[in-house]
């Protein structure tokens, strides 16, 4: 998609606007010309012509464009990702990418917010989590640890009006996970709608720097995963719902590791008739 910008001789302001339209792609998607001439320095009539210097018709012919480009079929993904590292060995590739993604994880995961998050989880009444396509994989380690130390967790239907039918038994104490990636849903829209009327708590997950509505969530969790138009890796969220149980269980120290002991006994006990 911007390929051929490189090619182009741009004017100041064409180079300050072409840089900031790819370092806020999210952004651009819900800002008006006005709010990108502000926040670039530059004119809105600036922001008007540069749309067919690039080969559009206009502002909203660019974005449609983008938003496609951003919510890109999974072959797509995967064929730039193959792209990538053709002739390449793919052990070490993969390697040097999974070790980008807990990079820039650890970079901007904030330590203050993932302890706040660890606690509210901890006190919570009930835990629910919305994981829609491939989180669900996510959801089920997080509620098969902390099952263990006998928090409630409830994984909600991952789309349509079946999710209503959780979230209608969510209250004031408690809290609910949420994984936000790529592009907001709508059924997260409606538990953040929610959230104000039945006092619950949002933890949100999400691999996008700037993502629609995340100041509605109470805690912000990021989580690496490459960019939106490729093979997305789950290596960050793991890290991230890991680091999550791991302080719920340290919080907890004598209770959690007394159920840990609890469930060994019982394993000890029923060996026979339910070997591992």
């Amino acid at each position: 998609m911007y390929e051929e910008w490189g090619k182009k001789h741009f004017s100041t302001n064409q180079r300050l606007l072409a840089d900031f339209i790819q370092r806020n792609e999210q952004r651009i998607l819900y800002m008006t010309e006005q709010e990108i001439a502000d926040e670039v320095g530059i004119s809105i009539a600036s922001v008007s012509r540069f749309w067919k210097s690039v080969g559009y018709v206009n502002a909203k012919q660019f974005k449609a464009k983008l938003r496609f480009r951003l919510e890109s079929a999974p072959a797509v993904k995967l064929e730039e990702t193959m792209s990538k590292i053709e002739g390449l060995p793919l052990p070490q590739t993969l390697l040097s990418t999974i070790h980008h993604h807990l990079d820039e994880t650890c970079k901007r995961l904030d330590s203050e917010v993932l302890n706040d998050a660890s606690e509210a989880i901890r006190q919570a009444r009930q835990i629910f989590v919305f994981a829609p396509g491939p989180c669900i994989s996510l959801a089920e380690l997080f509620a098969f640890r902390l099952h263990r130390f006998g928090l409630h967790i409830q994984i909600m239907a991952a789309s349509g009006h079946e999710l209503l039918e959780t979230l209608m038994h969510a209250g004031p104490d408690d809290v609910l996970l949420v994984f936000g990636f790529v592009q907001i849903q709508p059924e997260i829209e409606v538990i953040l709608d929610y959230a104000e009327e039945a006092g619950y708590r949002v933890i949100l997950i999400t691999d996008r720097l700037v993502y629609p509505r995340a100041s509605q969530a109470d805690l912000v969790l990021y989580a690496g995963r490459g960019e939106v138009w490729e093979f997305h890796s789950m290596i960050g969220p793991v890290f991230v719902i890991e680091n999550l149980i791991l302080n719920v269980g340290l919080a907890m120290n004598e209770e959690s590791l007394g159920k840990l002991r609890h469930l060994q006994q019982l394993r000890a006990r029923y060996y026979s008739k339910l070997p591992r």
